[in-house]
């Protein structure tokens, strides 16, 4: 039988590394997309591909490690991707809808992706974070 503390301790873990980890991909992701970049057209991949990448790397680690957040998550990055495109003409970017979309289609690939990992693995890579 599992002690009590320990499972309240690998909870308190699996929270603080989804937390650490979400708000480190919020201020990457706030960088690259509100700082002026001159980026070359010959850059790999296309600029949705980048925002739907981003957003579903954010969304990610909640899905796999804690679950039971990742609504919250999954709404706050919408609202997130959301005020990106409201603020990039504000400091020389252009905001546009079908980026918005894309970063709609990375949440919900992230979480997608991140559910059936916790699931195929039944937990278990949140149960060795908080036992290690």
């Amino acid at each position: 039988m599992p002690d009590i503390q320990a499972v309240a301790f690998g909870t308190k873990r699996r929270r603080a590394v989804v937390i650490w980890l979400t708000i480190s991909l919020t201020i990457s992701i706030a960088a690259l997309t509100l700082i002026p970049l001159n980026i070359p057209a010959d850059a790999p991949g296309s600029d949705k591909t980048h925002h739907l990448l981003a957003f579903a790397a954010l969304t990610l680690p909640c899905a796999v490690l804690y679950p039971k957040a990742l609504l919250r998550v999954a709404l706050a990055a919408a609202v997130f991707g959301a005020v990106i495109e409201v603020i990039q003409p504000y400091v020389g970017r252009q905001g546009e809808l079908a980026d918005f979309i894309a970063d709609l289609f990375g949440v919900g690939i992230g979480a997608t992706l991140g559910l059936l990992l916790n699931f195929a693995f039944g937990g278990r890579t949140a149960r060795r974070l908080a036992s290690s």
